[in-house]
């Protein structure tokens, strides 16, 4: 969410990095509950590091690994990715990666997961959702968190690309909310026979809750979005000039009234709210689960709320990784900047 990029920010880290050593609790990979040191329990130092980009060590191998790939996403839509392969017939399997909102398929938190399972034999696969990374000029409608359909169709055409081993997909934030959608269609869709598992990591559940979070939280949060989300208008503005026009809503200072401001764009939906519940997911979405489908959240993310956690049911395919500390899409690991959904995801394949 927030790139630490001056020589302060670099030099704290280095120090906090440090000390930490003396002090952290050490777990192996195997462990099941995430348990940073105590100067890192912070959720929102733990949300801040899963964005930083002292966690990516080798990007750039996986940045030239990789071809970009336009996806059929039906009806005229195309969707950007990169699908970087292993050498030979040595792949253990493929997985689809679906970055956060006004995130992207460059994000930090996307390439050290892709790194991380690249080098341990996967092929990788980075989704852009419509409007986001470098995709904007590919279609002329706006990005909103309702579009499955389009999301599906590219991602059945990702798991046609999966020629060894299985299909995994794990998403985050927003993307981990695509995620698990992608999984309850795949109870009467199963056009991608290959899926073994999904994994979502700190997904938001009820889309309007999450937005008034981010509103009413640290205002770091709201500004980031919000900066994050007029750009891309702007971009898309400039694209499609004949289409939009958005100076009259680039002054609204929340998520909400900008949510409330773009509806007219939107006809689909009468106003925020029916848009909002056509991808709020509650205890009944989950029933008859086909494929195993296993969410990882902390108890302190400051952007979706725990609650809505404690109302899902247990079921045979759905497994809830609830972990006392984490932040949102965080866990890192201090020294290092090791991820700890990484190492549990990993596990949890092997293990199947």
């Amino acid at each position: 969410m927030l790139h630490t990029s001056s020589a302060y920010g670099r030099a704290f880290l280095i120090i906090v990095d440090r000390f930490a050593y003396f002090l952290r609790v050490h777990h192996d990979s195997m462990s099941k509950e995430f348990s940073p040191g105590l100067f890192f329990r912070n959720p929102h130092i733990q949300t801040f590091l899963g964005r930083s980009k002292f966690r990516l060590r080798k990007e750039e191998m996986l940045r030239h690994a990789s071809a970009p790939v336009i996806l059929d996403g039906g009806n005229g839509v195309r969707l950007l990715g990169y699908h970087a392969k292993q050498q030979g017939d040595n792949s253990r399997g493929l997985i689809a990666l679906i970055h956060g909102w006004e995130g992207s398929a460059d994000s930090t938190y996307i390439l050290s997961t892709a790194c991380f399972f690249f080098e341990r034999g996967f092929d990788i696969f980075r989704l852009n959702l419509r409007d986001h990374g470098e995709s904007h000029h590919l279609n002329e409608g706006l990005f909103h968190g309702a579009l499955l359909r389009e999301t599906l169709t590219a991602m059945q055409n990702i798991a046609r690309l999966c020629e060894h081993g299985q299909f995994y997909i794990i998403g985050f934030s927003l993307g981990g909310n695509y995620a698990l959608r992608l999984g309850m269609k795949h109870n009467y869709e199963d056009s991608m026979p290959s899926l073994s598992h999904v994994f979502a990591v700190s997904p938001a559940l009820d889309p309007y809750k999450s937005t008034l979070a981010i509103d009413k939280g640290l205002a770091i949060y709201r500004r980031y979005f919000l900066k994050k989300w007029k750009r891309s208008l702007l971009k898309k503005e400039k694209l499609f000039p004949d289409l939009y026009d958005f100076r009259s809503i680039m002054k609204i200072r929340t998520c909400m009234e900008l949510t409330e401001a773009i509806m007219p764009y939107y006809p689909d939906f009468s106003d925020y709210r029916q848009y909002f519940s056509h991808y709020t997911l509650t205890d009944k979405a989950f029933s008859g689960l086909s494929v195993p489908v296993t969410i990882i959240i902390s108890r302190d993310d400051p952007v979706v709320p725990i609650e809505d956690f404690h109302g899902l049911k247990h079921q045979k395919n759905l497994h809830l990784s609830i972990q006392r500390h984490g932040g949102h899409c965080g866990f890192i690991d201090m020294p290092g900047f090791s991820c700890w959904y990484e190492r549990k995801i990993y596990d949890t394949i092997g293990a199947e």
